[in-house]
């Protein structure tokens, strides 16, 4: 059996713990703007991945290349050529000068055969999500788009914790976002746009 002062001193540390609780819920960072508006971006080749190189009336130039962790290509006549940080339309015309020493007035066309881009484009999430990686960016990408890539959030995850880092006029800023009412409460208006080199951080819940 209790007594009353026992009772009262149980009572207060459940309602401590409650009031905790409910504290690790509550978005800690200024909210993410739900809309990023209009913004140039195109894709650009990283390290890892592949390019399909074509070479109008030269087939044994063309092929399917890598892009190596330095960022440069090795290809057909072509050696340690830059790649990463480039659009496939300026490779194509970089190949274009490398091969006129060889060809005559090359046309050469480049599509990408796969790969997420480099760094500093990726998407990455990090912390208590099922599946943490880095994602290439998607046009017109979402939240909710990032959080079906990477599984949802794990049991342990302060999802309402969470939040964006992002470089915004050249510096970092932390924009909170709400993954548990997204997820869990279906809250569409928790749902915001990304943009490329966003860093998701998914926190630990406490209790």
């Amino acid at each position: 059996m209790f007594t009353i002062k026992q009772h009262i001193a149980r009572m207060g540390v459940v309602l401590a713990v409650a009031a905790l609780a409910g504290c690790s819920s509550t978005p800690t960072y200024p909210p993410a703007p739900e809309r990023t508006g209009q913004f140039d971006w195109n894709y650009l080749i990283g390290p890892g991945d592949s390019v399909q190189v074509f070479v109008w009336r030269n087939p044994e130039v063309s092929g399917s290349f890598p892009i190596r962790p330095d960022g440069k290509m090795t290809m057909n006549l072509i050696e340690d050529m830059q790649a990463s940080g480039k659009t496939p339309t300026q490779l194509a015309r970089d190949i274009e000068k490398a091969l006129g020493k060889y060809i005559q007035e090359p046309i050469v066309t480049v599509i990408m055969g796969g790969g997420i881009g480099p760094f500093d484009q990726q998407i990455r999430v990090i912390g208590e999500a099922a599946k943490p990686q880095a994602l290439s960016f998607r046009e017109k990408m979402s939240l909710i788009d990032l959080m079906i890539a990477v599984g949802g959030i794990t049991d342990f995850a302060a999802g309402n914790k969470a939040y964006i880092l992002r470089a915004v006029d050249g510096k970092q800023e932390r924009l909170g976002v709400r993954l548990e009412d997204l997820l869990k409460d279906g809250d569409i208006s928790a749902n915001v746009d990304m943009k490329p080199g966003d860093v998701l951080v998914v926190p630990e819940s406490l209790f």
